[in-house]
């Protein structure tokens, strides 16, 4: 399994692309907005002769969705994200434009719901979905056991957290969703975040203040 990360819009959001030797492939989080950032998108896929089969969203908060319909629309790929973030979704247009983001072109709707426990399936890999609300109502993180891995989006930083000051963030249900899902993982699983930098889970345990 490798994955490419690409940093993009105002909110340097982090849009991972996951494939496996068979080239198929899943996108996360498109937050591709300008034309040239969803030029680098699609020149990546190209070079590397991947062929994307699903499009997943961590959460629906509008920096992580504005390539949605892009992504859809360009690979033919269907959206997949928790029933809970449904509302963020139908009102992102309006959220768009609080920020300013006057040529944001709205999103598909999920064609499936992923809950916790699901396993999400591409090429001859999968993850696992844990249900980590607090960051928003409905989020969710990808974790693939076999690589020690997981697709943290925005409950995690390197020595952070996710924001809870947002409609639907709630601090304390944030702190519940990484104590019971993310710390029992195995110390070497590697954490990669919505935003900033990858990290690991031993030393988020040791550095990150909001754990301690």
């Amino acid at each position: 399994m490798k994955i490419k990360s690409f940093t993009f819009n105002l909110f340097q959001e982090n849009t991972y692309v996951i494939y496996d030797e068979t080239k198929e492939c899943i996108i996360i989080d498109p937050g591709c907005y300008t034309e040239e950032e969803r030029n680098t998108l699609t020149h990546f896929i190209i070079s590397k002769e991947l062929k994307p089969v699903k499009l997943i969203n961590t959460h629906c908060h509008i920096d992580h969705i504005l390539g949605n319909k892009f992504a859809s629309r360009e690979w033919n790929i269907e959206l997949y994200s928790h029933k809970a973030e449904l509302p963020l979704l139908e009102n992102s247009s309006e959220i768009g434009k609080i920020y300013g983001l006057e040529d944001y072109e709205g999103s598909p709707y999920p064609k499936k719901n992923l809950s916790d426990g699901d396993i999400l399936t591409f090429g001859k890999s999968s993850f696992e979905i844990l249900f980590t609300p607090g960051h928003s109502p409905g989020h969710i993180c990808l974790y693939n056991k076999k690589n020690n891995l997981i697709i943290a989006g925005d409950v995690i930083f390197q020595k952070s957290i996710g924001r809870t000051d947002l409609p639907g963030g709630d601090y304390d249900t944030l702190i519940q969703s990484i104590n019971n899902k993310l710390l029992p993982l195995p110390n070497e699983t590697k954490i990669f975040c919505g935003h900033g930098p990858s990290t690991n889970l031993e030393f988020e345990k040791k550095h990150n203040p909001f754990l301690n």
